[in-house]
């Protein structure tokens, strides 16, 4: 895995957010299996709760693409230390299985963790 290749991504797709409300942008790109990189971006909502973050924007059109198993993800902002995703962004990662989480900024800081480093205690279909 190119982990460059996807924060550079990510960083291109954090140009795109829609973030008329807070005017935090950020950015995500996904690393299928089959090698393709899907990115994404936040796109906020005057109705706060329907707004879509950047990791779910990414996940999302891989899925919507046909793609169901992941090796990365990385997420990048306009943060003072590497942008750790939020809890909802966590769970869906954990739901598509992403082993690897990358979370960068715009200084150059990156950090890399597995998923149960990021979420220790997912709930699963094993919950169910």
């Amino acid at each position: 895995m190119e982990e460059q290749k996807l924060i550079d991504t990510a960083r291109a797709y954090r140009e795109r957010a829609y973030d008329k409300y807070s005017h935090f942008k950020v950015g995500a790109a996904v690393l299928t299996k089959s090698g393709r990189i899907y990115g994404g971006c936040n796109i906020e909502n005057s109705s706060y709760p329907v707004t879509n973050c950047a990791e779910r924007t990414a996940i999302f059109k891989a899925v919507s693409e046909g793609e169901r198993e992941f090796e990365a993800i990385a997420i990048i902002a306009d943060t003072d230390r590497p942008c750790s995703p939020c809890g909802a962004c966590r769970q869906v990662m954990a739901e598509f299985h992403i082993p690897t989480v990358i979370m960068a900024n715009l200084k150059g800081d990156v950090k890399t963790v597995s998923l149960g480093e990021l979420l220790p205690y997912a709930f699963s279909e094993d919950d169910l």
